[in-house]
């Protein structure tokens, strides 16, 4: 048997936790820019807020219903997640973090399910204040449909499906659209032909499924029907490229500007490399003016560095970054946004140096790691190269970011006795 818990709208959740009279009352948390809403509480549900709506149309509704709109905190989310992860791992023998708010456990030697999952769901809340559902069947897909109706509709939070006629009455009843693993385009597909109900695509030809939907949603329809086709994964696979892009907080045209963002995003995916023991040969470098800006000149292009030795080195990727964004710029134009992106990533043991590699690798390695090691313990980019820039006037606008709490000294709760 394999449980999934999830975490109940869990970015508004993080708010809650410490401000708890933000309990009940609608929360939405916005994108990067304040852009639009990525995440809604019960209540904006209610309201008729949709998911990903433009923050801008709906601040009469917000200031009208009494919604309190937040910024996304990330670092926040990201430390509770790890929290709740980390109370979860206690319980299981074997986990699979599936994301920030998800993770699949192993429940095969678990004997009494749903009182298992309750005590995990009451510890989880306990320790960290961020209530969860769990659903609990015998394969990925069918915990995935548990936890749907465990949300939904069990009051508990706990959903046990095991029995092949309760299992037949869920998927009768779950929308084609609600199922993992079918998006919008599959779910459009499937709709036009009469399938409307996960009981439906189970009941559809397997070759037909097969042809239509490749390999990926045969197993899904095997999944629905109690074959297991997706193990638990305990590490997670090796990304093939490392993106970090952002949309900038005001108009920015000068090159200096550019440079620091592009500076620090492409510090950014250095780090993620080492974090996953990894290297990248290709550095790719886009740019982009504001396509609703109707009124300025457009404009859009990206640029690839090859790199002679495949490195998760800051000093060369920031570099190569720079470089590729000197060949894309064009002096006068407004930029939204920009972004590096590595790739022809391979595992650091299996890098092949270059004839011509002039760099002390060793060194620059102990540099990296120890840049890591104090930016980790005292903060967020406190080391970090020049050209990354102090100012930062380009950053992201984040008006309603609430303290983080947990990450930064500055931003803990004193408590007055």
């Amino acid at each position: 048997m394999i449980a999934l818990a999830d975490c109940n709208n869990f970015y508004a959740s993080c708010e809650r936790v410490f401000q708890p009279w933000l309990e009940k009352v609608p929360i939405v948390v916005l994108s990067n820019n304040d852009g639009c809403v990525i995440a809604r509480s019960n209540e904006a549900k209610k309201l008729g807020v949709p998911m990903g709506a433009p923050a801008f149309k709906f601040e009469k509704v917000f200031e009208k219903q009494g919604v309190h709109v937040f910024s996304a905190n990330f670092a926040l989310y990201g430390d509770l997640s790890n929290r709740v992860m980390n109370t979860i791992r206690q319980e299981v023998n074997c986990m699979e973090v599936y994301s920030i708010d998800e993770v699949f456990m192993d429940f095969s030697d678990v004997s009494l399910l749903k009182e298992k999952a309750l005590e995990i769901k009451t510890k989880v809340k306990k320790w960290t204040g961020i209530p969860v559902s769990i659903g609990v069947a015998p394969t990925k897909a069918l915990a995935k449909v548990a936890n749907y109706y465990a949300k939904k509709y069990v009051k508990q939070g706990v959903l046990v499906l095991e029995n092949p006629s309760y299992i037949s009455r869920a998927l009768k009843k779950l929308p084609i659209g609600e199922l993992w693993g079918v998006g919008r385009r599959y779910a459009k597909f499937l709709t036009q032909r009469g399938v409307v109900t996960a009981h439906d695509l189970v009941s559809l030809d397997e070759n037909w499924v097969r042809k239509n939907m490749t390999v990926a949603g045969l197993r899904l329809v095997q999944e629905l029907k109690g074959i297991s086709c997706f193990d638990i994964e305990t590490t997670l696979p090796r990304k093939k490229n490392i993106c970090t892009s952002r949309s900038f907080g005001r108009k920015v045209k000068s090159h200096k500007e550019l440079k620091e963002a592009v500076a620090a995003y492409a510090t950014t995916c250095s780090q993620k490399l080492r974090a996953q023991g990894s290297c990248a040969s290709l550095v790719n470098v886009f740019l982009t003016t504001n396509p609703f800006s109707i009124h300025e000149c457009q404009y859009q292009a990206s640029r690839k560095i090859q790199l002679s030795t495949s490195t998760n080195d800051s000093l060369e990727i920031v570099k190569a970054a720079i470089k590729g964004l000197s060949a894309i710029y064009k002096e006068g134009l407004v930029y939204k946004k920009a972004g590096v992106i590595v790739s022809d990533i391979v595992p650091q043991q299996q890098v092949q140096l270059s004839l011509f590699d002039g760099v002390d690798r060793v060194k620059r390695k102990y540099l990296m790691n120890s840049i890591d090691t104090i930016n980790t313990r005292i903060g967020r980019d406190k080391v970090r190269l020049a050209v990354q820039g102090f100012d930062r006037k380009w950053r992201l606008k984040q008006e309603h970011l609430s303290p983080c709490y947990t990450t930064r000294f500055s931003d803990f709760l004193t408590v007055c006795l």
